[in-house]
């Protein structure tokens, strides 16, 4: 867990962000402009080319339930549009329950029926088991950090004496209930490190539930915070309370659906009831904003981050903490730019910053005399992405992304290079948190191949150490990853992850996962995940796109796959898929499409486009109706990101790609899982439930298009482990039946 600073580009991320988008990896140097010219001449004659052995079993037409079709019209700026399955946006009616219990029986039966899914669990459950461990915080003499033994639902956290102290057990999730669905979702130690705040996440909500504990003795306190989303807390320098925001209580049966508005930023003294906290911040007159709250190291100052929607632009206020008295002062009061507050000295403020900077830079402004004329560079703008920063002492930590990977780079308080952070390869580094004063932090590294490691990381000495690295049940060294360009409809190159075994044949006849997410400048990184290293073993291509609308290349790329340019992400997509199969990696009839949340979109959107061009696709928790996604929770946040039907301009190009509204009747879809959870109070459920009725409606031939619904389980964060092994499992199993394989298994 690393300090939370109050970023705009985190909130976005938060209110859009899903467990499904995966990191990403590369090894490998693109191939030249020749090779790839002469891979693009060959994918009109090799788009739909069969493997030479297919072995695929029939499949017998499903038997589909009843969804009820209703005659509703909804007009859009004089375009009458049919709505036959509104209904099933009412995630608490008994006819909706119903159908989720029918559909449910018919997926489930399908996917116990394959032989293949249970060796596949076996398999999963044991790579699984290993045991993983979280960033360590300091605070003090004291050390704290999750870990998981392996199959446990939910980590546990520890704390502990120094880093070589015996660990004692601070919260332990999976006693708070019999299926693990109540999650640790954060955790905040106080400056003394006696105290510890902690929001509990149940049935995989959003909502979080606030409680706080006394760390010697374990006992847990009468305070008892609700209504709480997309919110940390931050400590006063005094112990005696913390800031965070919430929204009011919901109406009844609208804890999971309706809009979230008017969030407001509270202080919470120790002790009191939530009712008598006191009222910070809140504007009556922006239903829309939110605010990030966090107090300076120093204690001096709270700094609050303001928000609006999903948009990489906001405000930054301040309050002096040493005046009882003082007002919230507006230092940035345009949401032109984002602005993310990395640390100050007496008066001059750190802000990590797009402004006059597509790829972000640094600069000082100093409280006192805050027009833009005398703001101050200290890091300039660099053709690589800058993700984040930490400041300690007088050093800048600074990593970069160069090619979709990380770059860590150290810089003085002036602004001058001390060199790079050495890594242990081409991945993903995260981490670099803690407070000024500390001489040591720690580092994550992982990529496709290398699993989740912790550095220990000496700020003096630049030297780095592991502190703990995972222990997994396959040899790394027996698999591969290259980083390649392919150009895409209109020409722009872009860059894909592709991981396998190491001498793999390239015959065309490889099952192949093709994954991304093309939004809200995401950016998809190396990353190691145990599901995509079993789909490997089983002798499965595992790749990554980088499509436009991510943020791997720095504002631009974002801005190019938004809005009215978010065909552009769809044709990326497309074209990975027709270059993974001129390239001979695969064929139609072996690959597979996969996204999550926006990437679920991303799916649902390229197989209505093309759906010859796959032969298995699977919507994770989708954004399916396009033209109704911004009137359910925190939908409306991301306007800014996709538009919205009610503007007349916006309609139109929602319209022409919705997923849900592009569904042709008599169309053999390609074998789809939709897959999604009851509890999903992020993308509510109500999108994949409308979206796969419409499609076993719409679909000829017997290609199964199925949906599996979670149960006590939300938009990802926080699922249980157990569920996660069954859903890869059925996933995989899936994919075996419906592309026609056999799974390669090691015991």
């Amino acid at each position: 867990m690393k300090l939370q600073r109050p970023r705009s580009r985190t909130i976005g991320r938060i209110i859009f962000s899903v467990v499904f988008v995966s990191l990403a990896a590369s090894t490998a140097v693109p191939p030249c402009s020749a090779q790839l010219q002469t891979s693009l001449n060959k994918r009109a004659a090799t788009v739909v080319r069969k493997p030479r052995t297919m072995n695929k079993p029939p499949i017998n037409k499903l038997q589909y339930p009843h969804s009820r079709r209703d005659t509703l019209l909804e007009e859009y700026h004089g375009t009458s549009v049919p709505a036959p399955y509104r209904w099933l946006e009412d995630v608490n009616s008994d006819e909706t329950k119903q159908w989720v219990h029918d559909q449910n029986e018919v997926t489930h039966a399908f996917l116990d029926g394959i032989e293949s899914r249970q060796p596949i669990r076996e398999r999963l459950e044991s790579v699984w088991n290993y045991e993983r461990f979280g960033m360590p915080v300091i605070r003090g003499d004291r050390v704290f950090y999750k870990h998981n033994d392996g199959l446990q639902n939910q980590s546990v956290l520890y704390w502990a004496n120094g880093l070589s102290g015996e660990r004692r057990v601070l919260i332990d999730p999976n006693e708070l209930s019999d299926e693990g669905t109540v999650a640790l979702a954060s955790w905040s130690v106080s400056p003394n490190g006696k105290l510890l705040a902690y929001g509990l996440q149940r049935d995989g909500s959003d909502w979080r539930e606030w409680y706080v504990r006394d760390i010697e003795s374990g006992e847990v306190a009468v305070d008892h915070l609700k209504w709480v989303k997309f919110s940390g807390v931050s400590w006063s320098p005094d112990n005696s309370g913390f800031f965070y925001s919430r929204y009011d209580e919901p109406r009844t049966d609208e804890e999971f659906t309706g809009s979230n508005y008017f969030q407001k930023l509270y202080f919470h003294h120790l002790g009191d009831d939530q009712s008598d906290d006191q009222l910070i911040y809140e504007r009556q007159d922006e239903k829309e904003w939110g605010f990030s709250g966090y107090v300076t190291e120093s204690g001096d100052y709270l700094i609050i981050s303001v928000w609006k929607g999903s948009g990489n632009k906001n405000q930054l206020f301040y309050k002096s903490l040493t005046d009882s008295d003082a007002d919230v002062v507006e230092l940035i009061n345009k949401f032109d730019f984002e602005y993310s507050f990395v640390g100050h000295d007496a008066t001059s403020f750190y802000f990590m910053t797009d402004d006059n900077a597509k790829k972000r830079r640094v600069i000082s402004i100093d409280i006192e005399n805050p027009n833009k004329d005398q703001w101050q560079e200290i890091i300039p703008e660099s053709s690589d992405t800058l993700e984040d920063i930490s400041l300690f002492g007088d050093t800048f930590i600074v990593s970069y992304l160069h090619k979709a990977h990380s770059r860590i780079e150290r810089y003085s308080i002036s602004g001058e290079s001390l060199g790079t952070i050495e890594l242990p390869g081409i991945g993903s580094a995260g981490g670099f948190g803690g407070r000024r004063d500390q001489q040591t932090c720690f580092f994550s590294f992982s990529n496709y191949t290398q699993p989740y490691t912790i550095y220990q990381y000496d700020i003096e000495s630049n030297e780095s150490s592991v502190y703990k690295k995972a222990d997994v049940d396959i040899n790394s060294d027996n698999f591969e990853t290259k980083q390649v360009l392919y150009e895409s409809k209109d020409g722009t190159e872009v860059s894909m992850f592709i991981s396998h075994k190491k001498g793999m044949t390239l015959d065309g006849s490889n099952p192949t996962i093709l994954y991304g997410y093309g939004g809200f400048d995401i950016s998809l990184t190396p990353g190691f995940s145990v599901t995509n290293m079993v789909w490997m073993e089983m002798g499965g291509v595992y790749a990554v796109a980088n499509i436009r609308g991510g943020g791997e290349y720095g504002k631009d790329w974002h801005e190019a796959g938004k809005l009215v340019r978010r065909q552009n992400s769809f044709d990326d997509f497309i074209s990975a898929a027709e270059y993974l199969i001129s390239e001979k990696y695969t064929c139609t009839e072996r690959l597979a499409i996969k996204g999550g949340s926006n990437g679920g979109l991303l799916v649902g959107a390229v197989m209505c486009q093309r759906p010859e061009l796959f032969g298995a696709t699977l919507p994770a928790v989708g954004v399916m109706d396009m033209l109704r996604y911004h009137k359910f929770t925190i939908g409306w946040a991301w306007v800014s990101e996709f538009g919205s039907s009610d503007d007349q301009e916006h309609f139109k190009f929602l319209y022409k790609y919705s997923p849900l509204h592009n569904l042709t009747r008599g169309t053999r879809y390609p074998s789809t899982l939709v897959t999604t959870s009851d509890h999903d109070d992020r993308v509510v459920p109500g999108h994949s439930f409308k979206f796969a009725a419409a499609l076993q409606h719409a679909h000829k031939g017997k290609n199964p298009v199925l949906i599996r619904i979670e149960t006590n389980a939300g938009h990802g964060a926080g699922t249980a482990t157990s569920k996660r092994i069954d859903a890869a499992a059925d996933i995989f199993a899936f994919l075996t039946r419906t592309l026609g394989f056999q799974p390669q298994l090691s015991n």
